[in-house]
């Protein structure tokens, strides 16, 4: 049956604009509004993560977007600027590779002093399947001057109210290496709208900030980009600093790759067991400094090691490995398990992590405490920390909830210092907040969301 040019064009956009048909399922909700869902401990079963388990980090509202109506701009330092529909880019060459999606600051809940931002476990992560056009190929079609230093990303997504515009970019060698991506597809499938749709920037190896979604600008720059977002966001210490301090941004380093990793997902941590064979796993990741190689295991503490094995079959320069190891206690004991995974450059995982003020980069070595008996009884009841004795204040719904729910700030342990700086940043991006009122949304804050001692380490 031949179908007319336009008419196959308007079906082709009808299936995209239906592409996110995946509801998410069992996820743990960091915020309601913007959206930041995280993947549950079950998820590291799975080599390529499903959709509707996929973590989503979204500083915005997602965007409608008509792609009958969207381009991609390739402008800047260009021979000739150039404009792109979604077929125009679906005729370059398509490649399709495994890789990790790690949020800059997954991890960060369980940082010591707290930090600001969303509390996420290990969860801010997902191994997908990303095919689209090399992000050389389209810079090539416009002709890249050699001026060029940087490429500036933006999408169709909208700040909120005084919010700086969310604008990330790479240095021209990451943008022209043939594995950075211009992604339409993710599992086979139409790029769905809580992961950017209809285009986002895949930059395997490195961290999610990267990844920009929406994308609708490709910018090519002759100098660092000096937006908020480069400059002041996403960027930690060029060398370890005490806990707690203060880092001006501009003794700061942009995030850029991710660090070699593993998480313990079975067994997990607290859970009591009988004195029968165990089978420990997880998975493994790594970034630009090669695909993860080994993977040691500890059930005492890190006393002793023993190799785990690696699935064979997810040999991948950018995906995680899945590991295990069989395991049979000695005998009824509080067993300390940890995992240290290797990469192909030789960097293993450190025992302790360096402090940063934004909790980016988590990759500490993990560890689960599992309680072997004989037979499993009535679970342990644990306390429950008390509430503030200080009344919200009255207009905090009106200054605080305007852009995001209370979940935002009720994950949040931070001390007075920080939350004193938080205000301040929710004044500067237009939070409606007399001045008068300030010590009170301080004193309220930090009563209700104060730093609290995690009691057994990271949950």
């Amino acid at each position: 049956m031949n179908i007319p040019r336009r008419s196959f064009f308007l079906l082709f956009a009808g299936a995209l604009l239906r592409a996110d048909d995946h509801p998410k399922r069992d996820m743990l909700v960091r915020s309601a509004r913007p959206e930041d869902l995280e993947m549950p401990p079950s998820g590291f079963s799975d080599y390529i993560t499903p959709i509707e388990r996929f973590f989503v980090r979204t500083h915005v509202y997602v965007p409608t977007v008509d792609v009958s109506e969207w381009r991609l701009k390739v402008e800047g330092e260009v021979a000739t600027p150039v404009t792109l529909t979604m077929e125009d880019l679906k005729k370059l060459p398509s490649v399709e590779l495994v890789s990790v999606l790690e949020c800059a600051g997954n991890g960060r809940g369980f940082y010591e002093p707290s930090v600001p931002g969303l509390q996420w476990g290990n969860g801010a992560v997902g191994n997908g399947r990303w095919r689209g056009a090399r992000l050389a190929d389209v810079l090539k079609r416009a002709g890249v001057k050699d001026s060029a230093r940087e490429i500036l990303f933006d999408g169709a997504d909208v700040p909120l109210r005084a919010m700086p515009d969310f604008q990330r970019s790479i240095p021209v060698k990451k943008a022209f290496d043939g594995n950075t991506l211009l992604a339409y597809e993710m599992n086979g499938e139409t790029l769905p709208v809580k992961h950017g749709f209809p285009l986002r920037v895949v930059a395997p190896g490195w961290a999610g900030d990267s990844w920009v979604k929406w994308l609708t600008s490709v910018r090519v720059l002759d100098k660092e980009h000096d937006g908020f977002w480069m400059k002041s966001a996403y960027r930690r210490p060029r060398q370890s600093v005490a806990p707690g301090t203060a880092v001006p941004p501009a003794q700061m380093q942009p995030v850029t790759s991710l660090s070699v990793k593993s998480v313990i997902a079975a067994p997990l941590d607290g859970q009591i067991a009988t004195s029968t064979p165990l089978t420990i796993r997880g998975v493994a990741w790594g970034g630009d400094a090669g695909p993860v190689t080994a993977v040691d295991v500890s059930v005492d503490g890190g006393r002793s090691w023993k190799p785990a094995t690696l699935r064979q079959n997810q040999r991948t320069q950018f995906g995680w490995r899945q590991w295990e190891l069989n395991w049979t206690p000695a005998r009824e004991s509080y067993y300390t398990l940890l995992a240290r995974a290797r990469d192909a450059a030789g960097n293993t995982q450190p025992l302790d992590q360096e402090w940063n003020p934004s909790g980016y980069a988590w990759n500490v070595v993990p560890r689960a405490g599992v309680d072997v008996v004989d037979e499993v009884s009535a679970a342990r009841a644990l306390a429950q920390p008390s509430g503030s004795n200080i009344a919200e204040p009255a207009t905090f719904k009106n200054a605080c909830l305007a852009c995001h729910d209370d979940d935002v700030i009720r994950q949040q342990r931070l001390t007075r210092a920080q939350w004193e700086r938080e205000i301040q940043k929710m004044i500067d991006w237009g939070a409606r907040m007399r001045e008068e009122d300030r010590e009170g949304f301080l004193d309220y804050l930090f009563s209700s969301y104060g730093r609290r001692p995690r009691a057994g380490g990271p949950q």
